[in-house]
C-alpha cells in the first residue's frame, strides 16, 4: 500500500531538493498502477507526470519540480540458478550496493567491480552504471517496466534496452512513460576478475578472489569519493567523453601521458573514451568553489554541496568545469547527472549551453 511521507527529506543526494511536501512511498507495483490510475484520472489537473525517485543519486534539481512525487521502495531478490547462471530478479527500490553485497555473501561472483555505486536497482539501467572496466548490460536478463499509458507490465530483453555508454533506451523521450518495477540478472558461473582499471591493476590474477576485488574496490571508492550522507554529491558528474583516434593523436602530441581507455568492439574502433577526471584535473580545478559548490579536492569528476549550495549553484559549476575543457582540450563534457527542472527532466547539455557565470 501506499503511504504519505512528510517534508524534510532530501530527494537529491547533492542535497538541494527539500520535499517541503507530501509525497507517496510504493512499495509495489500494485501501488504504482493505483497511483497512475488516479493521476489519468485527474491528468488535466497537475501540471506533470509523477516523478520516480529512487536514491536520487543521480538527480540534481535546477528548478522547484511542480509535480507529485513517487518514493520507489519496491523490495525483493528471487535467484534460481541452472548448470551455467545464476538468475535473479531484484526489485527496483532495492539498494544497488547492498544487491552486490548479498551476490557476494551467497558466492555469487561478477559484479565485485561495481560495489558501493550510490542509488538503487532501477536506476542502473538507466544510466547503465559501469565502475572499474565493468558495465550493468553485462550482466542484465531484462528489465521489468510498467508503461504509465496503457498500465499494463512488460519485460524488455537485453538488447531492447539499447545499452550504450552511461545510456539506454529508457532516455529517450518516448519511453519516459516506461516506469522500471524489476530487473532480472544473468550472472556467469564460469568468473574471470576484471582487473584493467586502477588499484585493480596491481592484483595478480591467478590468485585474486572476488572478495579482494570486492573489498578494494570499496576501499577505494571511499578514500576518493565523498559519502553522500555527510557530503552532498552524485558521484561522477560528468561522463568519460569518446574521441576519435585522430583526436587522441592530435592531442597526445601535446600531453603524451593523458590516459585513454578502448571502447569495446561494437562501437567501433576509431574511437577511444579519455578520463574526464584527469581533464579537469589538469585544468587545476580541485577545490574550486562558487557559490557552495565545489570540485572535490581528491576526484575532479565529483562535484559537492559543500556549503548550502543550489542547484542551479552546482549547474553553474558544472558549466564552468565544461568550458574550462573545451578551451583547453578542445573536448566536450556531457553530464552524467540528469537534470530535474520545474515540469520535469530537461536536456542537460541544452541547459548548460544556456546560462552563464554572470546568472544569479
Amino acid at each position: 500500500m501506499t503511504r504519505e511521507i512528510v517534508g524534510n527529506k532530501y530527494l537529491d543526494t547533492f542535497r538541494t531538493a527539500l520535499l517541503k511536501r507530501n509525497v507517496k512511498s510504493v512499495s509495489s507495483v500494485i501501488d504504482l498502477i493505483d497511483i497512475y490510475m488516479v493521476y489519468q484520472k485527474h491528468k488535466s489537473d497537475i501540471p506533470t507526470s509523477p516523478l520516480i525517485v529512487g536514491g536520487g543519486s543521480n538527480l540534481l534539481f535546477v528548478g522547484n519540480y511542480s509535480g507529485p512525487v513517487i518514493l520507489n521502495q519496491i523490495k525483493g531478490i528471487q535467484i534460481e540458478e541452472d548448470l551455467d547462471a545464476w538468475y535473479l530478479h531484484v526489485g527496483s527500490g532495492e539498494s544497488w550496493h547492498k544487491l552486490v553485497s548479498f551476490t557476494i555473501q551467497k558466492g555469487i561472483f561478477g559484479m565485485e567491480n561495481l560495489a558501493l555505486i550510490p542509488g538503487t536497482v532501477g536506476a542502473a539501467p538507466i544510466q547503465n552504471i559501469g565502475a572499474y572496466g565493468v558495465e550493468f548490460k553485462e550482466f542484465c536478463d531484462y528489465v521489468e517496466v510498467l508503461d504509465s499509458d496503457t498500465l499494463m507490465l512488460k519485460r524488455l530483453c537485453k538488447d531492447e534496452c539499447q545499452f550504450g555508454y552511461r545510456d539506454s533506451t529508457f532516455k529517450q523521450p518516448q519511453n519516459k512513460k516506461l516506469i522500471i518495477t524489476g530487473v532480472g540478472f544473468r550472472i556467469s558461473k564460469e568468473w574471470k576478475p576484471v582487473l584493467s582499471y586502477g588499484e585493480l591493476s596491481k592484483l595478480d590474477p591467478t590468485r585474486v578472489t572476488a572478495q579482494q576485488i570486492y573489498e578494494l574496490v570499496i576501499k577505494t571508492r571511499k578514500e576518493k569519493l565523498p559519502d553522500p550522507e555527510h557530503i552532498g554529491n552524485a558521484g561522477s558528474f560528468f561522463k568519460n567523453p569518446i574521441v576519435t583516434k585522430e583526436k587522441l593523436e592530435f592531442l597526445s602530441q601535446k600531453y603524451p601521458d593523458m590516459p585513454f581507455y578502448p571502447i569495446d568492439e561494437k562501437a567501433g574502433y576509431d574511437f577511444v573514451k579519455l578520463a574526464a577526471g584527469w581533464l579537469i584535473d589538469k585544468c587545476e580545478l580541485k577545490g574550486f568553489e562558487l557559490n557552495g559548490a565545489k570540485v572535490h579536492e581528491k576526484q575532479a569528476l565529483v562535484l559537492i554541496n559543500a556549503n548550502n549550495a543550489t542547484g542551479k549553484d552546482i549547474a553553474l559549476l558544472a558549466k564552468i568545469v565544461q568550458s574550462s575543457v573545451q578551451d583547453k582540450f578542445g573536448v566536450l563534457l556531457e553530464p552524467e547527472v540528469r537534470f530535474i527542472g520545474k515540469l520535469g527532466e530537461v536536456n542537460a547539455l541544452k541547459y548548460l549551453s544556456k546560462i552563464s557565470y554572470q546568472n544569479d
